[in-house]
């Protein structure tokens, strides 16, 4: 197998966006892009192109948003393509078989977790939220089922107090390196069956899930405001305004739960307790707990719903 591939990329958000751009760079012909298609977003709604339509334009490669993979005339027209492999990062669809038989080669998949543990769409959230140490990135081919293929390649991270944001960062970079290597020289990397034990479910994230619970223990309402940040972000309400907390310590004080406990936003929880340092109120921009005090009393005694 050459060295250098006609691929297909396909993938969809920011995490992605690091693999298209590493093949691009390695020198790999990037025959087309498929992204998921514009949706509306911010304020006005607008149709927002994916991050990844927006960084394969910019590279001058053909972008492809088709709302799904299932007609034949949609895959003769990507078979039309010869790709010697499909490389897919978070695409957001499941491929039919029609589609992963087009590749001469192969269909690869980089996935935000040690497999087979967080197999599906919301791999950092889950991890951050069970309170695991540690979390990687697996290159794996590509199969019908979800996220049960063979692995070529794994690497592993501490979690530490990393965010949602942060990690998701830094799997990227590390899933873009590890595919790069991979394609490199694809006969040093030897396919392997995922574990049968520890499978697990990363199901997508319900934005209800990012309502602080503080009758949890403080150290699992800290690990939900790190796997929410920065979005959705983890909120509570006060005077009918949510207040998303972005980052918070962990504190050994005690009292009733969701009750506020000092003069520095303090709030205690099932056991233990947790100071909020970066919050946000609606339509304003990230501050310190103190800057937000300043503006927005919320004295100690309040119970936060």
């Amino acid at each position: 197998m050459c060295t250098t591939m006609r691929i297909i990329f396909m993938g969809t958000p920011d995490f992605a966006v690091p693999t298209l751009e590493a093949l691009h760079a390695a020198g790999h012909e990037i025959v087309a892009v498929y992204t998921q298609p514009p949706r509306p977003a911010g304020r006005g709604k607008a149709d927002r192109p994916s991050p990844v339509q927006v960084r394969a334009e910019a590279l001058g490669i053909e972008v492809r948003s088709p709302k799904s993979l299932k007609s034949e005339e949609e895959q003769a027209r990507m078979a039309a393509l010869e790709p010697d492999a499909l490389i897919v990062a978070a695409y957001g669809l499941i491929l039919p078989q029609a589609v992963l038989d087009i590749p001469v080669w192969e269909c690869l998949n980089v996935h935000g977790s040690i497999l087979p543990r967080w197999r599906g769409a919301a791999p950092v959230q889950r991890a951050i939220l069970a309170g695991d140490e540690e979390t990687g990135v697996t290159i794996m081919a590509m199969e019908a089922g979800l996220e049960t293929g063979d692995m070529l390649a794994v690497e592993r991270t501490p979690i530490d107090r990393k965010d949602a944001g942060e990690l998701t960062a830094e799997l990227a970079r590390m899933g873009a390196r590890m595919m790069v290597e991979v394609l490199s020289d694809p006969g040093a990397f030897l396919a392997e069956p995922q574990p049968e034990d520890g499978v697990t479910y990363a199901a997508k994230i319900d934005k209800a899930e990012s309502r602080l619970d503080f009758g949890k223990m403080a150290a699992a309402v800290e690990r939900q405001v790190r796997a929410f940040a920065p979005a959705p972000g983890a909120w509570f309400e006060h005077e009918g305004e949510r207040v998303r907390i972005l980052a918070a310590d962990v504190m050994d004080f005690e009292g009733p739960a969701g009750v506020v406990l000092d003069d520095q936003l303090t709030i205690a929880c099932g056991n233990g307790a947790i100071r909020p340092l970066t919050v946000q109120r609606a339509g304003r921009g990230v501050m310190t707990t103190a800057e937000l005090l300043r503006g927005f009393a919320i004295p100690a005694g309040t119970r936060l719903g």
